[in-house]
């Protein structure tokens, strides 16, 4: 299977998910403000563990 051969097959599916995108149940402003939570919850744990630099 060719990588061409796969595109064109890939194509119509992707044509048919054309309505929006984004899922009614899910936003942004929540996704991230969660998001950045989280990565500063990682930030301060690894800094926690690094007291020695």
């Amino acid at each position: 299977m060719s990588l061409y051969s796969t595109a064109a097959q890939l194509a119509p599916l992707a044509a048919e998910g054309e309505h929006g995108g984004n899922h009614e149940s899910l936003s942004p402003l929540l996704t991230g403000g969660g998001a950045l939570f989280v990565l500063l919850l990682l930030l301060w744990i690894t800094t926690r563990f690094n007291r020695d630099r």
